[in-house]
């Protein structure tokens, strides 16, 4: 069974891979055989990121600084993946950011840079692997999503509108691409504390977050890490076009 979660050859990319959610899914997969690219617009948090991902483990990979908002930086970090290792095989598109505004209040430079960086840079960044996935028909592309894009909070419009987008983007894009080996699915995290909602939320905000879960606390990054590798290996061959709720049982209530 454990080959069914065997990375070894594979080479896998992951924005917004300096930090928190994107670091422990990049660790994971390198633990299984992978090696790994990562991006973030921070080259101080990029370098000791990745010897913390590669510890260990055998594995090669190399960090991009990219600014998801601009296009160009999108294009220049896919060809740095294929200048150093030749293909991407697994991609997972982490990189998002969430300005919270009342409808009446959206600033428009605000909604703008939003819809770019958790939307935009997504599909612009998936079409430029595409072509290598399917001239060797095979593989996985992630988006990662938030229970946000099913349910939502007050101010979070331009949020929940974007990753609400990415469930719609991955089944589409699952049609597109299932003739050619490749599967494309959402993950959709609840509660994880991570620097995000850390810095957004207030203590009391917290703590309801932590109530309304079936198991009563937030999650931790590596909690993510088992439904990457699922959607990443040949474990979630025939699992595409889907969104998994990884949210402690938050949806449940």
């Amino acid at each position: 069974m454990s080959t069914l979660f065997d990375l070894t050859g594979k080479v896998a990319l992951v924005t917004g891979g300096s930090r928190g959610l994107g670091k422990a899914m990049a660790r994971g997969l390198a633990e299984h055989g992978a090696d790994v690219v990562i991006s973030s617009r921070h080259e101080a948090e990029l370098k000791p990121a990745l010897d913390d991902i590669l510890r260990g483990t055998g594995r090669q990979g190399i960090y991009v600084v990219a600014d998801m908002c601009r296009r160009a930086d999108v294009a220049r970090l896919a060809q740095a993946a294929f200048d150093r290792f030749g293909r991407v095989d697994v991609l997972i598109n982490n990189a998002g950011s969430n300005i919270p505004q009342p409808i009446d209040a959206i600033k428009d430079e605000d909604w703008d840079r939003i819809i770019e960086l958790n939307l935009t840079s997504v599909m612009a960044l998936t079409r430029a692997v595409v072509p290598g996935m399917k001239s060797r028909r095979w593989g996985r592309i992630i988006h990662i999503s938030s229970i946000m894009g099913i349910v939502s909070k007050e101010g979070r419009n331009a949020y929940s509108a974007t990753k609400s987008a990415l469930l719609g983007l991955a089944r589409a894009s699952a049609l597109d691409l299932g003739p050619f080996g490749i599967t494309v699915n959402c993950i959709a995290p609840g509660p994880f504390l991570t620097e995000l909602p850390g810095t957004l939320l207030s203590e009391e905000e917290k703590a309801q977050f932590a109530r309304r879960t079936a198991l009563g606390r937030w999650g931790q990054p590596e909690e993510l890490v088992g439904a990457a590798l699922l959607l990443a290996s040949d474990a979630g061959a025939y699992i595409t076009g889907t969104t998994l709720v990884v949210d402690g049982g938050y949806l449940a209530r």
